[in-house]
């Protein structure tokens, strides 16, 4: 019995020791894994913020382009009603009196 106890005792210490190293094997590895996969999202949130910046800076120059076609097109109408106040002041005039009425009614009270 005592042979078989001190058998036992030292397949258990073989066991303790094989447990030990298999811990800090797995834990060596998920460190490394942990490491490899800290890299790998560095990597693609790096990439994301150029992607966003990149992005951004064609959306501004979009914005940009579509701004100063809006400004040419104000700019044309502007053009466009000063030569007809210029070739019929009159009907001009007109226009703008009604158009004031009209929003002078619309605008008004109605006490």
């Amino acid at each position: 019995m005592k042979s078989n106890l001190g058998e036992a005792g030292t397949h258990l210490k073989q066991a303790a020791q094989h447990t030990g190293q298999t811990l800090k094997g797995a834990a060596s590895a998920a460190g490394e894994e942990l490491r490899t996969g800290q890299a790998g999202i560095k990597s693609e949130l790096s990439e994301s913020a150029s992607a966003t910046r990149a992005a951004a800076s064609e959306v501004a120059g979009a914005a940009r382009e579509q701004a100063d076609e809006l400004m040419e097109k104000g700019r044309d109408l502007i053009d466009s009603a000063s030569e007809l106040i210029r070739e019929r002041p009159m009907a001009a005039f007109g226009a703008a009196l009604a158009a004031g009425w009209v929003l002078a009614k619309l605008t008004r009270n109605n006490d």
